[in-house]
């Protein structure tokens, strides 16, 4: 990922015929050298992860700092925890980063 390029996204749940907004968030991916850090949330639902990460150590990242956001009340313990059982289980169903096309089928809640 290109250092600079910010993504955004709404996570969206529909329930009995109406949807609501459970989070907004936008992912900027830069160099985080000087943080230390291979990845920041903020409670303001902005996600930057280190433009330099690589396959399954940015899956595990992305997925670490959206729990922080979806988990707020949630521990570090336990952030770790989840996000290496998903990173782990995504990566042995197969999971990759390699599609960035927007042309896709719609997730359950009918979002792409």
């Amino acid at each position: 990922m290109p250092t600079g390029k910010t993504l955004n996204s709404t996570i969206s749940v529909s329930l009995k015929g109406k949807s609501f907004n459970v989070a907004r968030i936008k992912i900027i991916y830069r160099k985080l050298g000087k943080e230390q850090a291979y990845g920041i949330a903020s409670s303001d639902g902005v996600i930057e992860i280190d433009s330099r990460l690589k396959s399954k150590k940015h899956l595990e990242v992305l997925i670490h700092e959206l729990l922080h956001i979806l988990n707020p009340k949630d521990s570090e313990e336990m952030i770790i925890r989840k996000s290496v059982t998903l990173t782990k289980i995504l990566w042995k169903e197969g999971y990759r980063r390699i599609d960035q096309s927007t042309d896709h089928e719609p997730l359950q809640d009918g979002s792409k």
